[in-house]
């Protein structure tokens, strides 16, 4: 897949596009069933498979303060559109400039010229244009006066849940990570850099690995049934997300604990996929306690992964 972030990249002859328009944010299950449309209508035309976002999310840029966390950040949202079959990914500078293009001068500039567009497939709450004025009927009728097709997919819905980054990020807030995994396709992950922590770990409880600071959303703080994932190979786990209020007040952490795993860790890197809640972070009297607590923890978690595999076996 091809990345540009200027579309004076697209050079000359540019053989004809299938798109898609969004911010992709989590790349979840309707984001995959809209990309892998554009690959469908693509590939018999001999069309460019192209996908166009933002950088930053525009909320960032027109109104700061209500700027959701992001679930996840630019290069791994490029690693799941890729994995859709995507041949070129417009990765598009968010300006207060672009905001306020027109819908028309919008499809002009984006669509037509430089993209030789002949296809657009967006959601059903699709936007675009100065003050968000552009909706899919909109679209449509530029699309006529331009020669391009427009598709508008149904709104996706899981057990009964709409398939929607805003929802996910509900969800996460609440602690149900089980319920985000379903609308993502794949389970909830933070990932990042190793970092060194307080040692408390190794001195009062269980040795932890620490992941560097998150920009990105997070999980309710509570305790996890994880797996974390080093050098290409998951690991059963334990993990953390809190303050450690034990040991007095210290910035979020997310730390974890790998379950039935001895040696050392030579890995610099690693990702979380987060399952399941266990339970709300507490304060304890000593670390003795917390440590007798995080032992129930593994417990229930080994438990878990046993009915999990015991699931997938007898799976028809």
């Amino acid at each position: 897949m091809r990345i540009i972030s200027n579309l004076q990249e697209v050079s000359e002859p540019f053989p004809a596009s299938v798109v898609t328009i969004g911010n992709f944010d989590g790349v979840h299950l309707a984001h995959q069933t809209l990309l892998r449309r554009v690959v469908e209508v693509a590939r018999p035309r001999g069309a460019v498979a192209t996908a166009v976002t933002f950088e930053p999310h525009p909320i960032k840029v027109l109104a700061p303060e209500h700027a959701p966390k992001l679930l996840t950040p630019l290069e791994r949202k490029a690693e799941w559109i890729e994995a859709t079959g995507i041949d070129l990914l417009v990765v598009l500078p968010f300006t207060r400039e672009l905001a306020r293009h027109s819908p028309q001068e919008f499809v002009r500039r984006v669509l037509v010229n430089p993209l030789h567009t002949i296809s657009v497939h967006v959601g059903p709450n699709f936007r675009f244009g100065y003050r968000q004025s552009g909706d899919t009927e909109v679209l449509e009728e530029l699309g006529g006066q331009e020669g391009f097709q427009v598709e508008v997919l149904p709104m996706l819905r899981v057990r009964g849940e709409r398939v929607s980054s805003t929802r996910i990020r509900e969800l996460l807030s609440e602690g149900l990570v089980h319920k985000a995994g379903r609308l993502l396709g794949r389970p909830f992950s933070s990932q990042g850099p190793i970092v060194a922590g307080l040692g408390v770990g190794h001195k009062h409880t269980v040795p932890t690995l620490n992941l560097a600071p998150v920009e990105e959303q997070l999980p309710k703080i509570g305790v996890y049934v994880t797996r974390t994932k080093l050098s290409g190979v998951d690991h059963d786990s334990v993990t953390n997300v809190g303050y450690k209020p034990t040991f007095g007040d210290h910035r979020l952490t997310v730390e974890t604990f790998l379950l039935n795993f001895s040696g050392e860790i030579a890995q610099t890197e690693m990702e979380i996929k987060f399952l399941y809640r266990l339970r709300d972070e507490i304060k304890f009297q000593n670390p003795a306690i917390l440590k007798v607590q995080i032992q129930e923890d593994a417990r229930r978690s080994l438990k878990f992964f046993r009915l999990l595999k015991h699931f997938q076996q007898h799976q028809p």
